[in-house]
């Protein structure tokens, strides 16, 4: 679920210049459409995340997308890695201390998420076809984000919860945890039972369209 993602450029640094936070993000031969991060391909998003001094300013920081895991393989004995980018229970040992601290929740902006089409078959990108979700209040969305430290650097992943009836018409599962503005600090600072009250399913104005996002012609 929602493995694809679009943060514009222009519209990350507005978003984050518009709320003073520090931004120093090179965007150089980035593309504005996020694949998860892979083991011989890593793949990076931009995160706000906080300081150990308070929620003001946050730092734009680029991470990996895709807390690493390891599941058994086939063969006896053996171990594949993975990478996780959904948080769907908090309460599991991957999530559960990147969670309980304040200092490794975060603020993940998207300008549009994606879920796979029902209907299958390939968008007009070539790929596989998605349906593609933004909010028409907000240019630039939030997502309840939680990082950590790998050996590779620092990677991140964001929250789920149950479908809104948008979402679900096209992904029944779950769809990622969106905060409103009000609820950022909520997220960053508050309390285990504060922040998980946060993870639910979006209840402003949402758009779907299955047009690729354009990107800019600037890398993003």
């Amino acid at each position: 679920m929602c493995n694809r993602k679009h943060q514009s450029h222009k519209a990350i640094n507005a978003w984050f210049e518009a709320h003073g936070e520090q931004i120093d993000i090179d965007w150089t031969d980035r593309p504005g459409q996020l694949f998860p991060t892979g083991k011989k391909t890593p793949r990076h998003g931009i995160v706000g995340r906080r300081l150990p001094g308070g929620n003001r300013p946050l730092v734009a920081e680029r991470m990996e997308w895709g807390f690493p895991h390891q599941v058994p393989a086939k063969r006896p004995g053996s171990m594949l890695d993975t990478f996780v980018t959904n948080a769907r229970n908090l309460h599991l040992p991957l999530w559960r201390d990147a969670f309980a601290s304040t200092l490794q929740r975060c603020l993940v902006p998207f300008t549009h998420f994606a879920e796979p089409h029902p209907a299958g078959g390939k968008g007009d990108d070539k790929l596989p076809r998605q349906a593609w979700f933004s909010l028409p209040d907000q240019p630039v969305g939030v997502f309840a984000g939680l990082w950590t430290e790998t050996p590779r650097g620092r990677a991140y992943a964001f929250a789920t919860c149950p479908p809104n009836e948008i979402v679900g018409a096209i992904h029944p599962k779950a769809m990622p945890a969106i905060l409103r503005p009000e609820d950022w600090d909520a997220w960053l600072e508050g309390d285990a039972k504060t922040a998980k009250a946060l993870i639910r399913p979006y209840d402003g104005p949402m758009v779907v369209q299955d047009a690729t996002p354009v990107l800019e012609k600037t890398g993003g």
